[in-house]
């Protein structure tokens, strides 16, 4: 497994978060540094990507010794540290490579400028197996007004699916009711789940999508792996702490804390089908 996103100091998202939802999932984690990040739990207050040209040693010299199954990709910050990731993904090919498309922070500081943007739909939806932007991302990323309507999501997981990739997963931990919409070009799955009541959310859409990344690297069908990354998430939401004064980290490795008897028995989401 590879993460390729930013450096994120809490360790609740980004990079130090994608190591330990590998490690949770039975991953064994490798990472190349896109973005630094000035952080705290009170939000994100300023970020710089790596110099490209470093980024570009740094991908070339692990794809060549260590071929990852997954690549999860994270924060990228500019068009030029995309520009690298998406040559290095043609020169290197992965047998899955998950996107979970950055472009703000929670707090709404952002942390893809708008080169970037532009660049992440052009040169990396074509080449990533499967995208997981929440709400807002998908529909930035449709250039479709924001919308929160079943319908509306539908529209924005078709005109996203139309840019190259696979597989479109819209994550709905906005929604009134957390539902996730996976879309495989073909027909559309549901997967719902009771909200966890917590302030500590800090890193949900990394560790999705890093759990997802593991999964699938690990041989599951997508479809499985979409319902056992967000049956890990919601178990690692429940067991949230604080660690300042603003919302604190999922607990990534609560599985450690448990009996064996009950590791890895996580609740599974609610599933239905459509097809369009």
């Amino acid at each position: 497994m590879l993460s390729i996103a930013g450096l994120d100091p809490t360790a609740g998202a980004g990079i130090l978060a994608d190591i330990k939802t590998f490690a949770a999932n039975q991953a064994y984690g490798m990472a190349c540094v896109a973005a630094v990040t000035v952080q705290n739990s009170r939000g994100a207050h300023g970020y710089k990507p790596v110099a490209p040209e470093f980024l570009e040693q740094q991908l070339e010299s692990l794809l060549t010794d260590l071929p990852p199954r997954a690549v999860k990709l994270g924060m990228l910050g500019s068009a030029a540290t995309v520009e690298v990731v998406a040559r290095q993904l043609q020169r290197h090919p992965v047998p899955w490579v998950v996107l979970d498309p950055v472009w703000k922070a929670s707090s709404g500081a952002p942390l893809m400028d708008d080169a970037g943007w532009r660049a992440l739909r052009k040169q990396l939806l074509p080449r990533v197996s499967v995208v997981t932007p929440n709400v807002q991302e998908a529909t930035e990323l449709a250039g479709v007004p924001a919308s929160t309507q079943a319908a509306d999501l539908e529209r924005a997981a078709m005109a996203i699916h139309a840019m190259g990739p696979k597989y479109v997963v819209i994550t709905g931990g906005h929604l009134e009711r957390p539902t996730d919409l996976l879309y495989d070009g073909e027909k559309f799955v549901t997967l719902a789940a009771d909200r966890v009541r917590t302030p500590n959310t800090h890193g949900t859409g990394c560790t999705f999508s890093a759990a997802l990344a593991a999964n699938l690297a690990n041989g599951k069908q997508m479809q499985d792996a979409v319902v056992l990354a967000k049956a890990y998430l919601t178990a690692a939401l429940k067991q949230a702490y604080a660690i300042g004064a603003g919302p604190g980290p999922l607990n990534h490795l609560y599985r450690l804390q448990e009996a064996p008897t009950s590791r890895n028995v996580d609740p599974a989401p609610q599933m239905t089908h459509t097809t369009r």
